[in-house]
């Protein structure tokens, strides 16, 4: 197993780079929102994940329309980005409601109305958060309340679960900038361990 590597001193030589806001695999996040005049508006978070039961988190700057909007609404959703989205999630990361007001357009997204809050879901991403804000910290963390989560039966199993595979999410690469997909599945969680008890 290591038969590669190079130790100094009992330890494996690793190269350090210092401070970097890299994490694997970093979820592709599009939050969607409706504007005053129920525009729908999409943005590709860079940062977010799941912040308590039922709670997740997205790291948003006060400038962006979608900060706006989810402080006038007290809502949003998140979505998965997708393999076959790449181009519009990607396109709604790098241009601003602020500038483009029709951006969710652009991208070709069509919005259907959440049942539980006031934002849209885009019925091109297959799985959906739908939230209800709980609070924006001093420092731009945006938390919500997860309230439903919706999916597309196209990514449901015959099981009636959600399929990893058929959802076929996407991860950012903060190191080359790139889009990953998901590879194969390669363990079954609370239970490969067991086998070291």
């Amino acid at each position: 197993m290591w038969n590669n590597c190079k130790f100094e001193r009992g330890f494996i030589m690793r190269k350090n780079f210092g401070p970097k806001t890299w994490l694997y695999p970093m979820p592709v996040l599009i939050v969607g929102t409706y504007d005053e005049n129920g525009t729908p508006n999409a943005m590709n978070a860079a940062w977010g994940g799941i912040y308590d039961t039922n709670q997740i988190m997205v790291c948003l700057a006060d400038d962006h329309k979608t900060t706006q909007n989810i402080k006038k609404n007290g809502a949003f959703t998140v979505s998965f980005a997708t393999t076959k989205t790449v181009v519009p999630c990607d396109y709604v990361g790098i241009v601003s409601a602020n500038d483009v007001p029709d951006k969710f357009a652009k991208a070709g997204f069509n919005a259907v109305k959440s049942e539980y809050v006031n934002a849209p879901i885009i019925a091109e991403l297959p799985m959906t958060a739908e939230c209800k804000l709980l609070k924006f910290n001093e420092d731009g963390i945006c938390i919500g309340e997860i309230v439903n989560i919706s999916a597309d039966e196209s990514i449901i199993d015959a099981d009636g679960r959600i399929d990893a595979k058929l959802l076929d999410p996407i991860c950012y690469d903060g190191v080359t900038h790139a889009y990953w997909n998901l590879g194969e599945r390669v363990g079954q969680a609370f239970s490969d361990g067991t086998k070291l008890k």
